[in-house]
């Protein structure tokens, strides 16, 4: 595949020249002041991406699923009940990593396609009159479907039953490229990497830890090592880690926060939309829908294309690779060969994304599918025109 091509998978992203150059960097000791001039600016740009100002910014050398095992191993015990709904491939893979941690998961089975459903994690929290549960869990964007759950509605819900328990939310595919608000919605532990919005290589497990998560450290009983937010904690009082940090992904990441806020975040939410949207308009006129269920569930970083009855839509994904270059995403779990996915986030235009439109139809037509080339291109075209500001 050639790296001229840029991929349009949900991540890892594109990565700007300004990030790669500031990754490439020769050893620094980590232990010196110099690395403190990185790190530093590094936790500061991250807090501001995530929109808080009471949280704590935990940043582990691992993926989001680190940030998964970092959120639970620290607060919680074994045999601890948390309440998750399942409805797509991410959301499955947390509840599967808090049932391989001794955890009793209390699952809302949802539809591949869906979101979060609100109502039923409400009555789900009133119905647990001795507070059984001490967390609920929640996938912003989950990226297996292109759905985006109501974040702030699961905050009311947890409000309105009056119930104490934690609020952990997957943001991997949501943070930095659509709107996230760690205070104003009461998540008590948002979890990231570096490889979507952040535009950076996978390497960094980003943490945003309320003081109400902290202090549930002291009576938590899972075990952890690598994943210690008190080890990180005490480390970063002196500017440091307890072990070896990915140092040029560091450096990397405090340049990425401030590319993004120097754009502003509401024109970098505003860009991912107007990409998305014209994504969505040349899915429509394929003929064909994206995977949720309803534009209210619409990702503005992937979107899942269900692929006519008849056709797998894994081998678009491979005529678009060997033929073309050109990187799509492969359907996950219950929807795998029933969709393609076309990310569309990170370092994006939209010159770019019609790109991949055009390379899409082409592998499409390449395998008979009933779609005219150039139509979908030409509603994208449409859309970027009329909504470039």
């Amino acid at each position: 595949m050639s790296d001229q091509n840029p991929v349009f998978i949900p991540g890892p992203t594109n990565i700007p020249d300004a990030l790669r150059k500031a990754c490439d960097m020769q050893t620094l000791d980590h232990r010196s002041p110099k690395f403190r001039e990185i790190f530093t600016p590094a936790v500061e740009g991250v807090k501001k991406v995530l929109k808080t100002t009471d949280g704590e910014i935990i940043l582990f050398p691992a993926s989001g699923t680190g940030g998964w095992e970092a959120a639970v191993s620290n607060t919680l015990s074994p045999g601890d009940t948390v309440l998750a709904s399942r409805h797509g491939m991410f959301s499955h893979r947390w509840i599967d990593l808090c049932q391989r941690h001794h955890l009793d998961v209390q699952i809302i089975e949802e539809g591949w396609g869906k979101g979060a459903p609100v109502a039923a994690i409400e009555q789900a929290l009133r119905d647990d009159k001795q507070h059984k549960i001490k967390a609920v869990l929640a996938t912003h964007n989950e990226t297996a479907t292109g759905v985006r759950s109501d974040i702030a509605g699961v905050r009311k819900a947890i409000d309105a039953a009056g119930h104490p328990a934690l609020y952990f939310v997957d943001g991997v595919s949501s943070i930095g490229s659509m709107d996230f608000r760690m205070d104003d919605w009461g998540i008590d532990i948002a979890i990231t990497g570096s490889q979507k919005g952040f535009m950076l290589p996978a390497g960094i497990a980003i943490c945003g830890v309320s003081a109400k998560a902290l202090a549930k450290m002291e009576s938590a009983k899972l075990p952890r090592t690598f994943f210690d937010f008190q080890d990180m904690r005490k480390s970063y009082l002196s500017g440091g880690y307890p072990y070896t940090p990915a140092v040029g992904l560091l450096n990397g990441l405090a340049v990425s926060a401030e590319m993004l806020l120097s754009e502003g975040l509401d024109t970098v939410f505003a860009r991912h939309y107007r990409m998305a949207e014209g994504v969505r308009q040349a899915v429509a006129a394929w003929g064909m829908r994206p995977c949720a269920e309803s534009a209210d569930l619409y990702s503005d970083t992937v979107t899942a294309v269900v692929v006519p009855e008849g056709f797998n839509g894994t081998d678009i994904v491979t005529k678009a690779s060997e033929k073309y270059g050109v990187a799509f995403g492969v359907g996950l779990g219950q929807v795998a060969g029933k969709v393609f996915r076309i990310g569309h986030l990170g370092s994006l235009t939209d010159v770019m994304m019609l790109s991949g439109l055009a390379t899409a139809e082409m592998a499409m037509a390449d395998l008979g599918y009933p779609i005219k080339l150039g139509s979908g291109v030409a509603a994208a075209q449409e859309y970027y025109r009329k909504n470039r500001h």
